[in-house]
């Protein structure tokens, strides 16, 4: 089971969130800052530990301060297809499942030992009640999702796999060698041999 404890506001993994929050929305008062960041927890998870299992309702966002996470469902033939690869400074959410409180299609898995920072969706409805700063904050966060989700559909109907793989590299080249190459492939939604291809190709170039 993860480890929930309560932690002031100096404790690291807090710090990096509310510095996260304060990059994005430069606007939002400290006193703001300090009341939200009493709204959360911290949350640390194993190596292979689920934050969030396909079928469950998410009860809590997680903000990602150290390690890396991966989102996935399993189809009709048992095959663990990886949607998302989350890691520090992101969120690790099916978001338009945990803004309606419905049970989530998708799994979330620590790729790696992370920490989280967690926000209960109840919390959230508060914050946004009390805290007017961060209404354009959930608004930011809530655009970046969209446009990521609308980046990767038109991934698969305009690109080459081969310019998903380059993609891929360029936008995450810290991530290239922490994922498994069979994880990489079910995201890239190539076989493991055009992947070997590609970077054959690509080295000789």
């Amino acid at each position: 089971m993860a480890k929930i404890t309560d932690k002031p506001v100096s404790d690291p993994g807090t710090a990096i969130f509310t510095a996260s929050v304060k990059s994005i929305c430069p606007g939002i008062a400290d006193a703001e800052l300090a009341q939200f960041a009493l709204k959360t927890n911290s949350k640390e998870l194993k190596k292979k530990e689920l934050f969030l299992q396909a079928g469950k309702v998410q009860k809590a966002i997680g903000f990602i301060a150290k390690g890396l996470v991966r989102s996935f469902f399993i189809d009709d033939e048992g095959n663990e297809i990886t949607v998302g690869f989350y890691a520090e400074a992101d969120y690790a959410t099916h978001y338009a499942a945990f803004i309606t409180q419905q049970p989530s299609r998708y799994s979330i898995q620590c790729l790696e030992p992370t920490t989280m920072i967690c926000l209960s969706f109840e919390d959230m409805q508060w914050v946004y009640q009390q805290l007017p700063g961060f209404e354009k904050y959930g608004r930011l966060v809530a655009e970046e999702i969209l446009k990521r989700q609308q980046a990767r559909i038109e991934s698969f109907i305009f690109q080459t796999a081969e310019e998903r793989y380059l993609d891929f590299v360029e936008q995450h080249p810290t991530l290239f060698n922490r994922v498994s190459l069979s994880q990489l492939c079910s995201f890239l939604g190539i076989e493991r041999q055009t992947l070997t291809r590609i970077r054959q190709k690509l080295a000789h170039q």
